[in-house]
């Protein structure tokens, strides 16, 4: 029955003289058109199938991808969804995983280093200021012990002498990357520091003048307020 329409449907094409080839041309254009058209999908839909099938990115990561960064809450096969620490959400095609850099913040160890870097003026007491600002690391209750804080004379600096505080944090699932943490210990640092009599300067220059020989001082009269009038 199915022959029979088909003769049927070609017999008519030839009594109206509809040469076949224009289905075959319709059709290659038409597999062409949506060829292109689910190329890119395509593409999203095996990368997220390596992706799923890796576990590269796994959702409650913490990726940075170009100019995003945040937490990894859906993996699907099209794309994934990654909520920033401001909260807005992007879609991010899975494609984009596998053809560019990705920092995964919490691949292996969901730890992290973190420096806050210190001025104290010039005069204080070095070893005692370094003392004081790792006890502000050891006493706050999200620095980890192990590996524990260390503070570090890194320089002498324009104004002031610097000194580095490094300590390690454990990322959250819900926790930006050190931010409070290095908010509180500022806080912290500031306040013991200045209980301490310790300086915190501001940049500042010092001017020296050489004085071994007399300076020559000049005093110039000001000039007059106007000319002498003319005479009658």
């Amino acid at each position: 029955m199915i022959a029979l329409g088909v003769l049927l449907v070609v017999f008519i094409l030839n009594l109206a003289r509809i040469p076949l080839t224009v289905f075959a041309f319709l059709g290659g254009a038409l597999a062409i058109g949506v060829g292109f058209g689910t190329q890119t999908i395509i593409k999203n839909v095996i990368s997220g199938i390596i992706v799923l099938f890796e576990r590269k990115i796994r959702v409650g990561d913490i990726i940075q991808l170009g100019g995003t960064t945040g937490h990894v809450v859906a993996v699907d096969l099209r794309a994934s969804t990654v909520r920033g620490f401001d909260g807005v959400e992007a879609l991010i095609p899975n494609s984009s995983f596998l053809e560019n850099q990705v920092v995964n913040w919490t691949y292996s160890n969901p730890r992290i280093r973190r420096e806050i870097r210190i001025g104290i003026a010039y005069g204080s007491p070095t070893r005692r200021a370094a003392e004081i600002i790792a006890g502000c690391a050891a006493d706050h209750g999200e620095v980890l012990k192990d590996p524990p804080p260390e503070v570090f004379f890194e320089d002498f600096a324009d104004s002031a002498l610097l000194l580095v505080l490094v300590f390690w944090v454990e990322l959250g699932p819900q926790r930006p990357p050190g931010r409070r943490v290095d908010s509180d210990l500022r806080y912290a640092i500031e306040k013991r520091l200045g209980t301490a009599g310790i300086a915190i300067p501001f940049p500042q220059r010092d001017l020296h003048l050489d004085s071994s020989q007399p300076l020559a001082v000049r005093i110039t009269p000001p000039a007059a307020a106007g000319g002498d009038a003319g005479g009658a």
